[in-house]
């Protein structure tokens, strides 16, 4: 994953496309941040379901971030945390669809054995494993409450 972003920054230079280079840019920092917190920790670099997870959480602050601007009346902010959300999803695997999501979860809460909410743990870490970065977590603990409680 970290040849592909170099790779992309590489090409966004010679492109000099301003956007793309700044946020890949910032991609790349955050993977590093994240692979000093893992020497920390004793591991020699961030997983890829780490860096999954960091994607996700750097939409997830964008999008945030961009109907925060959108309600004040900054479009041209928004628009840019739009592209920016445009170019990391970029990195991302295949979002589930809805019908996949539900699909997801009913089988992990059979394999889980889950029968109430106090179950609710086991069947978000089985989603987390199997799909880090094909589904949006908080919807999907939503989900799965609705089904157990």
């Amino acid at each position: 994953m970290r040849e592909t972003i170099t790779a992309a920054l590489q090409a966004a230079t010679k492109a000099q496309d301003k956007r793309r280079i700044s946020t890949l840019r910032m991609v790349s920092a955050a993977i590093k941040d994240r692979d000093i917190a893992a020497r920390t920790a004793g591991k020699t670099e961030a997983t890829d379901a780490e860096l999954l997870d960091l994607f996700a959480k750097m939409i997830k602050q964008r999008e945030e971030s961009q109907k925060i601007y959108a309600d004040a009346g900054r479009a041209e902010l928004a628009a840019q945390e739009s592209e920016e959300i445009v170019i990391i999803r970029e990195f991302l695997p295949q979002q589930l669809s809805d019908a996949d999501v539900e699909k997801a979860i009913d089988a992990a809460i059979a394999e889980a054995g889950a029968s109430s909410v106090k179950d609710m743990g086991k069947v978000m870490a089985a989603l987390k494993t199997r799909y880090a970065g094909q589904m949006d977590f908080a919807k999907a603990r939503a989900a799965v409450k609705a089904k157990l409680g």
